[in-house]
């Protein structure tokens, strides 16, 4: 390895295009909403610093609070179906055989398909008079008439939401477990069963702790992308009924454009990096102890 000022320049300038990468796409961006979210901006007049106006509206702001809760709840439901869904396909496509090679290619293409596609796809599944969902439950006799799926009722129309996310989401979560229990070493695993313990034991005292980080990993990932929620709950039902199934995204996105507030949008969208902020905080924090 080269030391001195030339090997430190020349390790910079295999830094500098992720470094321009970061500070182009996600720094500068961040700096300008924070810079935004000071003013009161409408894209038909020039900017007008407010201070922390618009913080202060929206701490006030009722609407935004409960897009805010939904989101909340919205995340709590959906995560547990993805971490431990994930995780149970993962237990029974980990071994390379070729039916089981053919389920996780199955399970996977989903997550190659574009959110907005895949929302769309779901809308028309959901359809009342004429989709897929309601064909086969008339057809099964589960139902007597076609059930209204989206935009009615705000808990039948999270559940139809989550449905169609976890079929989208959840072979992302598979094939990062399938790695990581591939990963386990096998001396380790055989060491279990000569002591006698169950297919149960073996997840959960040996295979489960030795791929805890990934779990966490996938667990964070999965809120992050649940707290960011939008293309689905836009396509799917437009935060209908009520806009009780308006997520905090989507209140941003109402506020920026439509509104013409686009300095209040970016106060609240730094509202919600901040929660994110905390939630990665927190799996760092968590990945650390598990950590020997």
């Amino acid at each position: 390895m080269r030391h001195g000022p030339r090997g430190r320049l020349v390790g910079f300038a295999y830094l500098a295009p992720a470094l321009l990468f970061v500070l182009a796409f996600t720094a500068y961006p961040l700096v300008q909403m924070a810079w935004m979210s000071l003013h009161n901006w409408s894209l038909l007049s020039p900017p007008r610093f407010v201070g922390a106006a618009n913080y202060e509206r929206a701490f006030d702001d009722t609407q935004f609070w409960v897009s805010f809760r939904f989101t909340l709840l919205y995340t709590a439901l959906i995560t547990p179906f993805l971490i431990v869904g994930g995780y149970l396909l993962a237990l029974l496509t980990a071994r390379n055989t070729g039916l089981r090679r053919l389920t996780r290619t199955v399970v996977f293409v989903p997550v190659v398909i574009g959110l907005g596609v895949s929302s769309l796809l779901w809308y028309w599944l959901f359809s009342t008079d004429f989709g897929l969902v309601n064909r086969v439950l008339l057809d099964l006799g589960i139902i007597a008439k076609p059930a209204l799926w989206l935009g009615v009722d705000a808990g039948v129309s999270t559940f139809a939401i989550i449905a169609s996310v976890v079929w989208k989401v959840i072979g992302f979560g598979m094939i990062l477990f399938v790695a990581a229990i591939q990963a386990v070493p096998s001396e380790v695993v055989e060491a279990a069963l000569v002591d006698g313990a169950s297919p149960r034991q073996r997840v959960t005292r040996v295979i489960l702790p030795l791929t805890l980080r990934t779990v966490l990993l996938v667990t964070l990932v999965s809120v992050i992308g649940s707290l960011l929620a939008f293309d689905q709950f836009y396509i799917m039902t437009a935060g209908q009924p009520g806009n009780e199934t308006a997520t905090s995204v989507f209140y941003i996105y109402l506020n920026s454009f439509p509104y013409l507030k686009l300095g209040y949008g970016a106060a609240l969208s730094m509202i919600l990096a901040f929660t994110i902020l905390v939630f990665t905080v927190i799996q760092l924090l968590l990945t650390r102890r598990s950590h020997p």
